[in-house]
């Protein structure tokens, strides 16, 4: 979770005058903070990263807000989880269009409230919309009830069936404001439970716009609230209420809420964060791994939690990756701003360039080499900072082992293929990975060894992200349980197994003592193994 940023005014260019823009008219602005539940008449002030402008004014929830938001959330989900799986899938393929339909003005926000590039905010609408086409499509297969083998062949039915939690609690950070608000929470929906949702206190808008769709693609009011406030006084309250918890954020913090939900014994799923690795292998195409390793180290400004930071590079590619790589992100586009063209955008946050700063200031005070980069860019906004490639950076540098969640990648050299997945394991984190090369079954085999719950090849991590149908997450301090595929909805449901037993009883009957019956079940087991039943 990160702090608001700090007021700082920017450059007067027209084009930073988003106040003038259609999107960001009051009316606009009191349309879509209308849908938080607070009674407070406190707000704050958020601010867009790319000029320091004011961007709109949230009002702050109480614990009240909260109680309210739960108790007309629940009594939304009972009605939801009566409806059929299909009427709920419709609403959800509404929603996949609405999403395409509107994706400028989703864009907009994305880049007003995070200061991401147009070229990096597209990927959000488009990643729900595949999250809706998925589920509308797979949950009536994920939900429906199975038949188990019974104990006795002929004489137990047994059906399993998965009831939904109920009200899900979602807290989802600023870095990806659209899909990280929407996606986890579409597959609760369609599981049967109601979401109340506290979105990051920068992105809210873009969240609430969210909302704002859910609510056109017919889905009924109030099974998706939203709370607003800081993490350190909603986060508990909300855990209090939920009858499960999904949480994207720090590691620091995720481990908090984790015992939190524990001590309640719900569960939670916690994506969290991560100092993830690529290598580079000896036959690795050279050009495509440049090509990759830019958008892998820098998109969003290398605000995200699976974005390369760790590079091992095959000795006998070295030199001549590194001057394709480096020659790439020089000509990069830098520019702050809503409209296409340019290549990476701002940092969100004076917090998030003073962490950038700090961990490239340290690396080069103890000896590492800047090969491009290096510096902040107050020139192009506030918070921008260079895309910048670190060499020689060693153990006792912060950058080493500590996420920076920036435009930051560092460069290794390596002699064996074991070396490298040794050093790609370094670390508590396992949450994304990447391998470069044409033997694609040899990277397979690397894979493997890769304690990372993704791990893409000749791709930086957009092939596993986008990829639905296939669970994603993280092991060791990257968290604990999964999103997308059949895991990302199961996760909301309990299991409940219901079993009719048929003519005999399970026990002594016909005047048979314990002793015999016992010994007549023995008979039974021995006879249903040697006949070969499971």
């Amino acid at each position: 979770m990160t702090a608001q940023p700090e007021h700082v005014a920017g450059p007067a260019d027209p084009e930073h005058d988003l106040m003038a823009t259609y999107a960001l008219e009051p009316d606009y602005v009191k349309r879509l903070t209308d849908r938080i539940v607070s009674t407070t008449g406190e707000s704050v002030t958020t601010y867009t990263p790319i000029s320091g402008q004011p961007l709109a004014n949230i009002p702050q929830s109480s614990l009240a807000d909260v109680d309210s938001a739960y108790a007309r959330a629940r009594v939304a989900q009972q009605a939801w989880a009566r409806t059929p799986v299909a009427a709920r899938q419709d609403c959800l393929l509404r929603l996949h269009d609405l999403v395409l339909e509107r994706q400028e003005e989703i864009m907009d926000l994305i880049c007003w409230e995070s200061g991401k590039a147009r070229v990096h905010a597209f990927d959000e609408p488009a990643h729900v919309a595949l999250t809706a086409r998925y589920y509308g499509r797979n949950s009536a297969k994920f939900l429906s009830t199975k038949s188990r083998r019974g104990m006795t062949p002929m004489l137990t039915s047994v059906k399993e069936s998965r009831p939904p939690k109920g009200v899900v609690g979602i807290i989802s950070p600023w870095n990806y404001p659209f899909t990280m608000a929407l996606s986890d929470g579409l597959p609760a929906l369609m599981a049967g439970n109601a979401v109340v949702a506290k979105p990051d206190a920068q992105t809210m808008l873009t969240a609430l716009l969210g909302v704002e769709l859910l609510e056109q693609a017919g889905f009924p009011k109030d099974l998706w609230l939203v709370v607003a406030g800081p993490g350190r006084e909603l986060g508990t309250p909300m855990i209090e209420r939920s009858d499960y918890l999904c949480f994207t954020g720090s590691t620091a913090t995720g481990k908090l809420v984790a015992k939190q939900c524990a001590d309640r014994l719900i569960g939670c799923s916690l994506e969290l964060g991560g100092k993830n690795p690529m290598l580079i292998l000896r036959d690795a195409d050279v050009d495509k791994a440049a090509e990759g390793a830019v958008r892998a180290a820098f998109s969003s400004g290398g605000q995200l939690c699976v974005s390369i930071e760790r590079m091992f590079v095959a000795d006998q590619v070295y030199d001549k990756f590194v001057a394709a790589f480096v020659k790439r992100t020089k000509e990069m586009n830098l520019k702050a701003g809503v409209e296409w063209g340019s290549d990476m955008g701002t940092l969100v946050s004076q917090a998030q360039l003073d962490t950038v700063t700090a961990h490239v200031d340290d690396a080069v005070a103890r000896g590492a080499r800047v090969l491009a980069g290096g510096k902040a860019r107050p020139d192009l906004s506030p918070y921008y900072y260079e895309p910048t490639i670190l060499e020689n950076v060693s153990p006792e540098m912060t950058c080493f082992g500590s996420e920076t969640f920036g435009p930051v990648i560092s460069l290794y050299r390596f002699n064996d293929e074991s070396e490298a997945v040794a050093r790609a394991n370094d670390g508590e984190y396992g949450l994304n990975a990447s391998i470069y090369s044409r033997d694609t079954k040899r990277a397979r085999g690397l894979a493997a060894q890769i304690k990372c719950g993704t791990v893409n090849i000749n791709e930086g991590f957009a092939a596993t992200f986008g990829s639905v149908d296939a669970p994603m997450g993280g092991m060791r301090a990257s968290g604990q349980g999964r999103r997308q595929g059949a895991e990302g909805i199961w996760r909301y449901t309990e299991i409940q197994a219901v079993a009719v037993q048929k003519l005999m009883a399970l026990g002594p009957q016909f005047g048979i003592d314990d002793r015999k019956y016992a010994q007549m079940m023995t008979g039974a087991l021995s006879l249903m193994k040697k006949l070969g039943m499971k």
